[in-house]
């Protein structure tokens, strides 16, 4: 059974609240930049700059990071993943980074991306913001921003569906 959580319009108000929250919590966009967790948390990433802009008049670097190398479960993941591109056309060094990812959920994405992200710099700073927490950590990660906590059995599935991947936005919960 899947039943529709979140449309485009839910999408695009968080969005818009996340944008604001950003720069209250941050005093501005001074020293700030967005990387996205491919794939959905690199188009909501892109999203979120654009709304940032909108609201600041300031332009934000925006970049986009596979963390399929970095995954703890790599050895017994079959098949193996996907590599999709990282493309952070700046140095994250000293920065505030706000990185960006569709569903939180037991957290490891996240240490990877974190592990990613180092590798690639030492940030001053890194927030969470994610459009979907819904629960079940198995590391100690919390979200900075959070779109709606949606509190889900461990056998059910949530689905982020994006327009930028082809299909009409909208965010599900699939029960067994």
């Amino acid at each position: 059974m899947t039943k529709e959580l979140l449309n485009k319009k839910d999408i695009d108000r968080i969005l818009s609240r996340i944008a604001h929250e950003v720069i209250e919590k941050n005093k501005g966009t001074e020293g700030l930049c967005v990387v996205g967790i491919q794939r959905g948390g690199a188009h909501l990433a892109k999203r979120l700059v654009s709304k940032i802009r909108t609201i600041e008049g300031t332009n934000i670097p925006v970049g986009s990071l596979d963390i399929s190398l970095y995954r703890d479960d790599l050895k017994t993941h079959r098949p193996l993943p996907v590599l999709r591109k990282t493309d952070i056309p700046f140095d994250i060094t000293d920065k505030r980074v706000i990185l960006v990812d569709d569903v939180l959920f037991t957290g490891r994405s996240i240490r990877s991306a974190m592990d990613a992200l180092m590798d690639l710099g030492r940030p001053a700073q890194i927030q969470l913001a994610v459009l979907v927490d819904r629960g079940h950590r198995e590391l100690p990660i919390r979200a900075d921003y959070v779109g709606k906590n949606i509190p889900t059995a461990r056998n059910e599935n949530i689905e982020v569906l994006l327009e930028e991947e082809g299909k009409e936005d909208g965010v599900f919960i699939e029960s067994p």
